[in-house]
């Protein structure tokens, strides 16, 4: 960190990065994301889910270290900000952004959730009235092709794990900045997640489960290591 590329404590408290556009969600809020500096290689994006805010708040903290933005990843700070001004699971039309994708196993039946893990899942959300039908799904599909990434990050909580389809140099890389256990899946079904999007459509994601922990806890424990990530991934 004495290369000078990692901003000082003093100017960590200001956001230094333009967002760019990418399209608007249910009620108009624009959906923002950081361009890569160079070429965007890997996406990484934060709160699909709107109550799993601490995935926001990890990758600001840590976009926040860095000088520059990074060379070869975009970033998605908040995916679905209806959700996210709500503290809601799902987008402001009712529907989990995660069970919308165009998928072979994508179902019209109701997702159920809790509202803690130690709640029954007995909370009813919707997967959209036909695949793809949110404009938020849209617009990361469309960002996804745009920018022509092959590899994506997604943050969620609070699971505690690293889920991918196989073991892989991302996975592992993962795993070390987060000291999280690597498993396929999170054990139970998941119709039209963007997990199995990405599977089908030959992209490599790895999705991160953050372990139940305070937000503070979170950043202190993985901010710098996920800046060192950002600004040092080539490939």
């Amino acid at each position: 960190m004495a290369d000078g590329t990692f901003r000082s404590g003093a100017e960590q408290g200001i956001f230094p990065f333009e967002f760019l556009e990418y399209g608007r969600s249910v009620e108009g809020v624009p959906l923002r994301y950081l361009p890569a500096k160079k070429e965007a290689r890997l996406l990484i994006f934060a709160g699909i889910h709107g109550e799993e805010w601490e995935t926001t708040f990890l990758l600001s903290r840590a976009l926040r270290k860095l000088h520059a933005l990074p060379d070869y990843v975009a970033c998605i700070l908040i995916t679905n900000p209806d959700g996210v001004l709500r503290s809601t699971r799902c987008n402001a039309n009712g529907v989990d952004l995660n069970r919308n994708f165009p998928t072979s196993n994508w179902s019209a039946e109701k997702v159920l959730s809790r509202l803690v893990l130690e709640a029954p899942r007995e909370t009813e959300l919707s997967p959209g009235n036909a695949p793809a039908s949110e404009p938020e799904t849209k617009a990361l599909m469309e960002l996804i092709q745009n920018l022509g990434v092959k590899k994506v990050v997604s943050l969620h909580a609070p699971f505690g794990l690293i889920d991918s389809d196989s073991s892989t140099e991302l996975s592992k890389q993962m795993e070390s900045i987060f000291a999280l256990p690597w498993q396929s899946g999170v054990g139970y079904p998941t119709p039209g997640s963007f997990g199995t999007y990405a599977a089908e459509k030959n992209l490599e994601c790895v999705t991160v489960e953050l372990p139940r922990e305070a937000p503070e806890i979170l950043a202190i424990r993985y901010a710098e290591p996920l800046a060192e990530f950002l600004r040092d991934f080539t490939k």
